[in-house]
């Protein structure tokens, strides 16, 4: 159904400023002061100015070391800022006195090599964690411990406390105030118990653990301590811990809407109701101490057996989006990079108690950045936002959030424009979000806003414009740059490279939608544009093109990219100020200030260069000779058996299939590896295109890998999975039962629709190699 405007009615809105007066909390300010993290209560300070750090979660403990470095790189250059990371206890301890921190667990090593590559970090020490970890994190060794947890029983602090000592220890010198570790979460989804978390603060302080950011998840109402800890948020558009049967809950549509609410009573409701009986508390306030800030904004989502959602790209993105414009303060997502778990069953699952079964090894959490290390569309949606987060973060932090005085009516209203103003008063971003997933939305006819400032009203554009289905814009209103200034512009901020003397800003097109730009009066612009009257300029961007604005004061410089080109956009820090770069593969910048990246074939990459005013070539070394996608030879030795319709379930959630069902029933592949597929450790994957209900591999024996379908390929790292051409290889596929209950994604359920009986289907098994580059010394 298309919803149309009859009348062309403005999309208003007035800047409305910080209620109460800046104030600066204990934290960070007299109590543990860092010398380049502060806080305030509108925004938070790094190295004296405002900002709006980015974090991304990130297990060293679910990743091989030996891809640490890369990870990290790839995170930076999608424009993360500080790295978040659960401490599992259970990985570290799972026997009692017999703590490990070599190899993947070694947290001081990693702490250190996200200084090396120039990233902070948040430390979440737990000691409960959740994390789809068994036990919540707990060792089993804790969990049957006869005392209260997560609570002030002596006798789990007396437990807590040795554990604290031990991983500060371990962090001796690591933290402080020239560390990188910039935070410290303590619990996690803790809903009642502020004097434990007191508690949790005093005793890692006493281990040596210090930061200027104490932070609790505050998400369902949580009574928490905000003298002691900052109240942090999340936001997912779906989840797996909802009921399969359930569409598409509210709890998740809420975060496609700009808002001032920043509680969420979805997060973690599943285990909250389960494990204590209790519903979430009234929805927290906004606290008048710090500002808003985010935990776990949705990177992705993790698979569970009953429910297995999978965002698409836009997606992650338009939650993202909102956010900023509803003003936050600090962008943190969940998962950033995904991974494995450590073999031993280590997963949340039933058989621990849990509502829910998860795969034993599967962490890919359709995050942006893969558990095999490949990009999700995602990466390239957050990584716009990010660069734009670091261009205009110093003006945009103390800016106020401003919602249009037409709000959506609800979470059903498709006919109303989502979109907020971030706004000094002069001037401003307004943000756009017209996407949502599950229910499309229509294009919106007739757009044309009207933003009442102090001593100003800005309408724009000059003549109304549609607004396709799945636009997510951020544009600039009275722009200043340098002495030039752009009134406004109906594409999106990407970045701003070169000096303050000589600006050149880079915008980036939105898909359907023309870009046109305003320019005072007495301002000329040079370059391949129109002028459209009112000096108002449309811009064609078949390809990128660069303009020149002249005033009376100066120049400046305007990049307009393209909405395909703005897709391939990185904005790499060098060293050498930004740099604009363009690569559909991944590309980031090594320890020696380089490019580098890698590649299915021969690099394609390109750099903007201003004085030129194009892109040019980058000259590029390869790490060997390009090798060749090739589809795997595989045997099929066993036909699937007919299946159940259940294997048991918990709290109404069906239950996975047990170790003896799989290697009963399901379908058995042999996979034949050339023994010269695997060259050295150059990154190889092995795609395997499927459908059914649960999937695993087998090397030698052993259960390396598994999978619950959901529609996307399964991607492995070769050499990280264990696979080798001398290795017997075989992939186990169980039917899924038509009957079954668990909640697909729509093309998959589709699928699913298409056989009238079980489903099991080995559709391609790929080997795709790739080349890693680096830019060619000059």
């Amino acid at each position: 159904m298309r919803l149309e405007q009859s009348t062309i009615e403005l999309l208003s809105a007035t800047h409305r400023p910080h209620g109460p007066a800046l104030q600066y909390p204990a934290m960070s300010n007299t109590e543990d002061p860092h010398r380049r993290w502060r806080l305030t209560s509108q925004y938070i300070e790094c190295g004296g100015l405002p900002a709006v750090p980015v974090s991304g979660e990130i297990h060293y403990s679910r990743l091989p070391r030996t891809r640490w470095e890369e990870r990290l790189r790839l995170m930076k250059a999608g424009g993360i800022t500080v790295v978040a990371c659960y401490v599992f206890w259970i990985h570290h301890e799972p026997t009692e006195g017999q703590a490990r921190f070599d190899g993947n667990l070694d947290v001081a090593a990693f702490v250190q090599l996200c200084g090396a590559v120039g990233l902070d970090v948040i430390l979440r020490i737990g000691p409960w964690a959740h994390g789809e970890v068994r036990n919540g994190g707990f060792p089993d060794w804790v969990q049957e411990a006869d005392a209260d947890h997560r609570t002030n029983d002596p006798g789990y602090l007396a437990m807590v406390e040795r554990w604290f000592n031990r991983l500060g220890s371990e962090l001796q010198g690591l933290t402080g105030p020239d560390s990188n570790v910039i935070g410290i979460q303590l619990e996690n989804e803790l809903y009642d118990q502020p004097t434990h978390i007191r508690e949790l603060k005093r005793l890692a302080r006493a281990a040596g653990l210090s930061a200027p950011l104490w932070t609790a998840t505050a998400w369902g109402g949580a009574d928490i301590p905000e003298d002691e800890v900052m109240p942090v948020f999340g936001g997912y558009g779906d989840g797996f811990w909802v009921d399969a049967a359930v569409p598409w809950d509210p709890t998740f549509r809420q975060h496609y809407f700009f808002s001032h609410q920043w509680d969420d009573a979805g997060i973690g409701a599943d285990l909250r109701e389960h494990l204590t009986g209790s519903e979430a508390a009234p929805p927290r306030s906004q606290s008048a101490l710090y500002p808003p800030a985010t935990c776990e904004l949705t990177g992705g989502m993790a698979t569970a057996y009953q429910r297995r959602p999978w965002p698409k790209g836009k997606d992650v993105a338009a939650v993202a989006n909102n956010k900023i414009g509803s003003g936050s303060g600090w962008q943190g997502y969940y998962m950033f990079a995904g991974g494995t778990n450590p073999p031993g069953g280590l997963q949340e699952s039933q058989a621990t108690g849990y509502p829910n079964d998860l795969p034993v090894f599967d962490y890919d959490f359709h995050a942006p950045i893969g558990a095999s290390g490949r990009l999700a569309p995602g990466f390239a949606e957050l990584r716009k936002q990010h660069a734009f987060l670091a261009a205009f973060g110093q003006h945009l932090a103390p800016m106020p959030s401003t919602l249009p005085d037409q709000m959506p009516a609800g979470i059903e209203d498709a006919g109303t424009l989502r979109w907020a103003l971030r706004s000094d008063g002069g001037t401003g971003f307004v943000f756009i979000t017209w996407h949502q997933p599950h229910i499309p939305l229509p294009d919106y006819r007739q757009a044309q806003f009207q933003l009442a400032f102090m001593e100003e009203t800005v309408t724009f554009p000059c003549e109304p414009l549609t607004i396709p289905s799945g636009t997510i814009a951020r544009w600039p209103v009275n722009l200043d740059l340098g002495t030039v200034r752009l009134q406004w512009a109906t594409a999106s901020a990407l970045t701003l490279l070169g000096p303050d003397t000589a600006p050149v800003l880079v915008l980036a097109a939105e898909a359907g939608i023309e870009p046109q730009l305003c320019l005072p009066e007495g301002s000329t612009l040079n370059g391949p544009a129109r002028e459209l009257g009112g000096n108002v300029f449309a811009v064609n961007t078949e390809e990128p093109v660069t303009l020149t604005v002249n005033s009376a004061h100066g120049s400046a410089a305007i990049v307009v990219l393209p909405a395909g080109h703005a897709d391939m956009a990185w904005v790499l820090d060098t060293g050498h100020g930004p740099e604009l770069v363009l690569s559909a593969d991944p590309v980031w910048v090594s320890a020696d200030g380089r490019l580098a990246g890698r590649s299915k074939g021969s690099a394609a990459v390109q750099r903007y260069c201003a004085v030129s005013g194009r892109f040019e070539a980058v000259s590029t070394e390869p790490s060997g000779p390009p090798r060749q996608r090739q589809s795997l030879a595989v045997d099929r030795l066993r036909a699937a058996s007919a299946v159940p319709s259940s294997f048991g379930s918990m709290a109404g959630r069906a239950a996975a299939p047990t170790n003896e069902t799989m290697n009963d029933l399901a379908e058995v592949h042999e996979i034949r590896l050339p023994a010269t597929a695997l060259i050295a450790e150059e990154p190889t994957e092995v795609e395997i295109s499927w459908a059914g209900d649960v999937a695993r591999l087998i090397v030698d024996g052993q259960v390396v890998a598994d999978r619950f379908w959901d529609g996307s390929p399964w991607v492995l790292e070769a050499h990280d999975a264990g696979l080798r051409g001398t290795k017997d290889i075989r992939l186990q596929i169980l039917p899924l039962a038509k009957a079954a209950s668990v909640g697909l994604p729509l093309e998959a359920q589709r699928r699913r629709d298409t056989v009238d009986g079980d489903l099991v289907a080995l559709d391609s098994l790929q080997l795709i190699p790739w080349m890693t580059w680096a830019e060619h010394r000059s």
